[in-house]
């Protein structure tokens, strides 16, 4: 397998750890794992990718981070039809919509999301969920 990307966007560092657990996970699985801020990706960078996984936390009113991560998200949206897709993040308030929102996105568009309604936390990751995020990148290699 080539590499995997987890592409992901943070404000205070929570969903950032759950990235860095899940390029171990992938690393541990026996693939090469990139983490990579979104503002370092194109989506072009995807286009190649069969498996990969996307990050961001719970903003304003339950949405996707809006200057960065929604429109990256809105452009990846036309090109992910086929694709298996791993969607993570974390929240300080609310029950999780914004998750469930984004998984719906994604798999009306065609992708598979291989971890259900996402993989979230609230507030600091901590060694449960750290285990968790490196199972879920352990399962990506395993694709």
């Amino acid at each position: 397998m080539g590499k995997i990307s987890v592409v992901y966007w943070s404000q205070s560092g929570n969903t950032l750890a759950m990235a860095e657990a899940i390029g171990k996970g992938i690393t541990d699985g026996g693939a090469q794992a990139e983490v990579v801020n979104v503002s370092s990706c194109q989506v072009s960078d995807l286009d190649t990718e069969e498996v990969f996984a996307l990050g961001c936390p719970a903003m304003g009113a339950e949405v996707l981070e809006e200057s960065e991560m929604e429109p990256f998200v809105a452009e990846l949206e036309g090109n992910v039809k086929g694709k298996k897709i791993a969607l993570f993040g974390s929240y300080g308030w609310g029950d999780g919509q914004w998750m469930r929102d984004w998984e719906e996105r994604m798999t009306s568009a065609g992708a598979t999301v291989v971890n259900g309604e996402g993989l979230i936390c609230q507030e600091t990751p901590d060694g449960d969920v750290i285990s968790e995020c490196e199972s879920l990148g352990k399962q990506l290699a395993g694709m």
